[in-house]
C-alpha cells in the first residue's frame, strides 16, 4: 500500500517531533547497548545463497459472473491474497476484463501446484469486497494449480448491496485413499469454507446457484493432496460429493537463512507460514491478522551469524512463508523498496531438501527502528513473558518481547513503520492483552503513544502494576481431618472460551492444574460455534473454537504430566444463549437439524476422546436444557422439543458408545432445587452436577452455615440420585470472586447475559476476557471460603465421587471477578484439600 502525500506529509511531521522528543533525551540510561543493535556492517562469514531456479509456471483463467453490471467508471479486480502477512495487507490485484455486462476473465500465471487463495473486489472510490448469500464478507476462494486450466466462479453480492439470488447446499464427505474419513479438511466452494468432522463429513448450506463453482478440499498441515473440483449446485436441493485425498510422504527441509547485520542477536527469528504448524490459524483474528506469533516455529542461531530450522514438511505442499521477529505483519523481512515479502517454496517429493536464502531487511521505508524497554513490578510470576501489542488502525495480535532478565523486557520495531505516524501500543502478561493488561491502558484505555522518526528511538517504560496482580489476602486453609477414597476426581475445568493464543500456555497450565492445585482431573472445554440459528449451522470455526489438532495436543500435555483428562463439550453461540433459543424456529425441521447436528458434535468429542485416550467424555450442560424431554425455554414456557426427544437423545448415546468405549457422563444443571433428570441418563456411566446453588442470602457468610447449607442440599438432592443411579456423581462448582457469590443470584447489567433463572448474572459474564462489571465488588475471600464449605460437604459424604472447580483461566493467573483459581488464593485451598481427599493419583 503507498501512502498518500497526507499521510507522508503526516509522517514527516511525526517524524521531526519524535526527533526533537530524542534530542531532549538523549541522555537517558538505556538497558541496551544501542550500537550493538545497529553495528557497522561487517564481512559476512559466509556466503550469499545463490538465486533459486525459477518454478515451471501455469497459466489459469478466472472467468466469474456478477450479480449486476459495474457502473461507470468501476473496475472489477482478481485479488490474491496473502493470509502469512494479513488477508488486507498485501494482495496482489489484477484488473479482470469485461466479456459482457456480467461476465468477467483474467488470466494469471502461478507457479505450477500453487494453492491461490482469492477473492473479488468491485474497485469504485473505494474498495467493495464479496459477500456470500449470506451477507457475510468472503474471507477467500481456493484454486488449486495442477497445470493450465479455467475456473469458473460467480459473485454473489457486494459488501454495500444485499444478496436477492437462490442457494443450494453442498455435502458430502472427505476420505483417504484407503477410505477412512479425514478430520479438518477445509473445503471452500464459492467463497463459503467449512471444516469436516471427524466422520469426514462437510455441509455448506448457503452456495450460490446458477454457476459452476469450484470445490477445493484443504488439508491445513498439507498431510493430504488438495482436491479439486467442479460443483454445479441447484436451487433448494442438496449436492453430494464425494472427496478422496492422497496422504503426502513426509521430507526433512532444512532451512538456512542469513539476516542483517542490525539483528539483535539474542531476538528469536521465527518462520511465519501458510500451514497449521507455522502459526496460521485460518482465522480473523485482531487487527485483520491470521497468525500467532507465539505459535510459530523458532530458528536457531548458527556460529556464522546465520539461523536454521530443520522441518518435517509434507511433500508437495504449497508453503508460503517468511522469516520474522514478530509476526507476518509486524517485524518481518521487506525487500528494499519496503515491500512485504513472501516466499514460496512447493515442498519436493523426496528429501532431506536444503534452503539457503538472505533476509534483505528487517525494516521499510526510511524511518528508523523504534526500541522499546519496560521495567516490570517484581512479583511478575516467573512462568509469565511480556507481550507488546501495537494498535496502527485497531489492535493486532500481540507479540512476546524479548527478555533481559531482572524484569526488564525489549523488543525492537523495525517495520512496517513505512505505513504508520503515530500509533499506539500497550504491554501485557502472555499475549492476554485486554485481560492481563499493564493498570495504564487496560482494557478498552488509549494505549502508549508513538510516532515514527527518521532517527532510532529508544523509548523506556514502566508498568507500575498490572491488573488483576493485588498482593492476595491468606487462604483459609485449615488443619481438618479428610477422608480419602479411591477414584475420587480432584479436578479443575477450564474455561469454555477459546483464542488461539492460549495454544502456547497450556504446558503451564497443566503444570500449574498438577502441582499448584495438586489436581487428578481436568477437565478440557472445547466448542463449536453455531454460525446461523435457522436452520442451526453448528460446526468448528477457526479462531473462535480450538481445532481436532489443538485440542489432541493439550490432552496428550496433560496426559504425559500425568493427569487424568475429561472433555466436556460445549457451544458458543453469536448471542446469549437464552436469546438464541427464543430466536430459533423450533419448527419440525429445525429440531431434526439441530439433534442431526448434536449428534455430529457428540460423535466429534467421542472421536476425539478415544483417539487421545481421554479417560472420560461428558455430554449435556445448561445450554442442551430447552432440547431435553419437555424441555423449556430459560424465560419460560416449552421449547416444543419433539415428543419423541428421549428416543433422539437415546440414538445420540448409542452413536457415541460405538466411537468411545470409555465412560460417558451427563452434566446435569443443579441450581438448588430438584433436579430434572431425563430418563437417559440411567444409561449412562455417571452424572457431572454443574453446582450453581445458594448457601447464604448473607453478603458475609460463615464457612460454618454455607457448609451446612451445601450439606443439606446434597442430602436432600444429590444423595437420592447417587442412590439412584448407583453411579459415580461428580460435584462441578463455579462460584465467582465477587460479594455475594455464595447467593448463586448476582445482579445482571442491564441487557447483560443471565442465566435463565429469576434473571440472575450468569457467573460465566464474568469470564476473562469480559468487560469488568463494576457494579460488583472483587472479594477473593468469599470464593476461598465457599470452595472450604463445599469440600467440606463434600468430605463429610462418602458418596461423593468428586469435586472439580469450574472456570479455570488457562493463559494465566488472574485475581480477577471470574470463578477462575488460576493465580487466586481460592487455588491454596484446592492445593490442600485435593491430595488428602485422593486415596489414589
Amino acid at each position: 500500500m503507498k501512502p498518500t502525500a497526507a499521510f507522508r506529509l503526516t509522517v514527516r511531521r511525526a517524524a521531526l517531533f519524535s526527533l526533537a522528543i530524542l534530542l531532549l533525551n538523549a541522555c537517558s540510561l538505556s538497558l541496551l547497548d544501542i550500537p550493538e543493535l545497529f553495528p557497522p556492517t561487517p564481512t559476512l562469514s559466509y556466503p550469499i545463497p545463490p538465486t533459486g531456479t525459477p518454478s515451471p509456471m501455469a497459466e489459469v483463467a478466472f472467468n466469474v459472473a456478477l450479480p449486476a453490471p459495474l457502473l461507470p467508471g468501476e473496475t472489477l479486480l482478481l485479488s490474491v491474497v496473502d493470509e502469512v502477512t494479513g488477508l488486507a495487507m498485501n494482495p496482489l490485484n489484477y484488473t479482470m476484463q469485461g466479456v459482457d455486462a456480467l461476465h468477467y476473465t483474467v488470466t494469471i500465471p502461478f507457479a505450477m501446484y500453487s494453492v491461490v487463495k482469492y477473492r473479488y473486489v468491485r474497485q469504485t472510490t473505494m474498495p467493495m469486497l464479496e459477500d456470500d448469500p449470506l451477507d457475510r464478507p468472503v474471507r477467500y476462494r481456493m484454486a488449486y494449480v495442477s497445470g493450465g486450466g479455467t475456473v469458473t466462479d460467480a459473485v454473489a453480492s457486494w459488501v454495500d448491496s444485499p444478496f436477492s439470488g437462490q442457494t443450494g447446499r453442498v455435502s458430502g464427505t472427505v476420505t483417504d485413499a484407503a477410505g477412512a474419513p479425514l478430520v479438518n479438511i477445509m473445503v471452500v466452494v464459492g467463497g463459503e469454507q467449512t471444516l469436516t468432522d471427524s466422520t469426514g463429513t462437510f455441509i455448506l448450506d448457503s452456495v450460490l446457484t446458477g454457476e459452476s463453482q469450484t470445490l477445493v478440499a484443504y488439508a491445513l498441515d498439507g498431510a493430504y493432496a488438495t482436491f479439486q473440483q467442479g460443483v454445479m449446485v441447484a436451487a433448494n436441493t442438496n449436492t453430494p460429493v464425494a472427496v478422496r485425498m492422497n496422504a503426502a510422504p513426509l521430507v526433512s527441509v532444512t532451512f538456512v537463512v542469513g539476516v542483517p547485520s542490525n539483528t539483535v542477536r539474542s531476538a528469536p527469528v521465527r518462520m511465519a507460514g501458510s500451514l497449521l504448524q507455522l502459526g496460521n490459524t485460518f482465522a480473523d483474528l485482531n487487527g485483520g491478522l491470521s497468525s500467532v506469533a507465539s505459535r510459530m516455529p523458532t530458528l536457531s542461531p548458527l556460529p556464522d551469524g546465520r539461523y536454521t530450522i530443520t522441518l518435517m514438511l509434507p511433500a508437495g505442499a504449497d508453503v508460503r512463508y517468511k522469516y520474522t521477529l514478530g509476526d507476518g505483519f509486524w517485524n518481518a523481512e521487506h525487500i528494499p523498496g519496503g515491500g512485504f515479502v513472501t516466499r514460496q517454496l512447493v515442498v519436493p517429493a523426496q528429501g532431506p531438501a536444503a534452503v539457503s536464502e538472505m533476509v534483505s531487511t528487517w525494516q521499510a521505508g526510511p524511518s528508523s527502528p523504534i526500541t522499546f524497554e519496560v521495567s516490570v513490578p517484581a512479583a511478575t510470576p516467573v512462568t509469565d513473558i511480556v507481550s507488546i501489542q501495537f494498535n496502527p488502525y485497531g489492535w493486532t495480535e500481540p507479540i512476546p518481547m524479548w527478555p533481559l532478565g531482572n524484569n526488564q523486557w525489549v523488543y525492537t520495531l523495525y517495520s512496517p513503520l513505512n505505513m504508520l505516524g503515530t500509533f499506539e501500543y500497550r504491554y501485557c502478561r502472555n499475549d492476554q492483552c485486554g485481560a492481563a493488561d499493564d493498570v495504564e491502558t487496560a482494557a478498552n484505555r488509549h494505549g502508549r503513544p508513538v510516532s515514527t522518526s527518521l532517527t532510532p528511538q529508544d523509548l523506556l517504560d514502566t508498568v507500575t502494576a498490572w491488573t488483576w496482580m493485588q498482593a492476595p489476602a491468606a487462604s483459609p486453609v485449615v488443619g481438618v481431618t479428610v477422608t480419602p477414597r479411591t477414584n475420587f476426581w480432584a479436578g479443575v475445568e477450564f474455561q469454555t472460551g477459546y483464542d488461539p493464543t492460549w495454544q502456547a500456555w497450556m504446558p503451564v497450565a497443566l503444570q500449574n492444574v498438577q502441582g499448584g492445585i495438586n489436581a487428578n482431573w481436568v477437565v478440557l472445554t472445547p466448542t463449536w460455534t453455531y454460525s446461523r440459528i435457522v436452520p442451526p449451522v453448528f460446526s468448528p470455526v477457526p479462531g473462535r473454537d480450538p481445532l481436532w489438532t489443538d485440542t489432541a495436543d493439550t490432552v496428550s500435555r496433560a496426559r504425559a504430566g500425568g493427569l487424568n483428562v475429561a472433555l466436556f463439550p460445549s457451544a458458543r453461540f453469536p448471542v446469549a444463549c437464552d436469546q438464541w433459543w427464543n430466536s430459533a424456529s423450533r419448527d419440525a425441521d429445525w429440531w431434526t437439524t439441530f439433534f442431526e447436528r448434536y449428534q455430529a458434535f457428540a460423535v466429534y468429542h467421542a472421536d476425539l476422546a478415544a483417539k487421545t485416550n481421554a479417560q472420560a467424555l461428558i455430554l449435556g450442560g445448561e445450554w442442551t436444557s430447552p432440547a431435553l424431554p419437555g424441555g423449556s425455554l430459560p424465560a419460560g414456557g416449552s421449547s416444543g422439543v419433539p415428543a419423541d426427544a428421549e428416543a433422539r437423545w437415546a440414538a445420540v448415546i448409542a452413536a457415541v458408545r460405538q466411537h468411545y468405549a470409555g465412560p460417558v457422563f451427563w452434566a446435569l444443571p443443579y441450581s438448588g432445587t430438584q433436579p430434572n433428570v431425563p430418563a437417559f441418563v440411567s444409561s449412562l456411566d455417571g452424572v457431572y452436577v454443574l453446582w450453581n446453588a445458594p448457601l447464604s442470602s448473607s453478603s458475609a457468610p460463615s464457612v460454618a452455615d454455607m457448609q451446612a447449607e451445601a450439606g443439606r442440599l446434597l442430602d436432600a438432592h444429590i444423595q437420592p440420585l447417587s442412590a439412584s443411579l448407583q453411579k459415580p456423581v461428580i460435584i462441578a462448582a463455579a462460584y465467582p470472586s465477587v460479594t455475594g457469590a455464595a447467593s448463586a443470584c448476582l445482579p445482571p447489567l442491564s441487557g447483560g447475559p443471565t442465566d435463565g433463572a429469576g434473571g440472575c448474572l450468569s457467573w460465566t459474564a464474568l469470564n476473562q476476557p469480559a468487560a469488568d462489571n463494576v457494579s460488583l465488588t472483587l472479594n477473593l475471600s468469599a470464593q476461598s471460603d465457599i470452595l472450604v464449605a463445599l469440600l467440606g460437604a463434600v468430605n463429610a459424604r462418602a458418596w461423593a465421587g468428586g469435586f472439580v472447580s469450574r472456570g479455570y483461566y488457562p493463559p494465566v493467573g488472574l485475581m480477577d471477578k471470574s470463578a477462575s483459581v488460576h493465580g487466586k488464593p481460592a487455588a491454596d485451598v484446592l492445593w490442600y484439600w485435593y491430595p488428602r481427599m485422593r486415596a489414589n493419583p
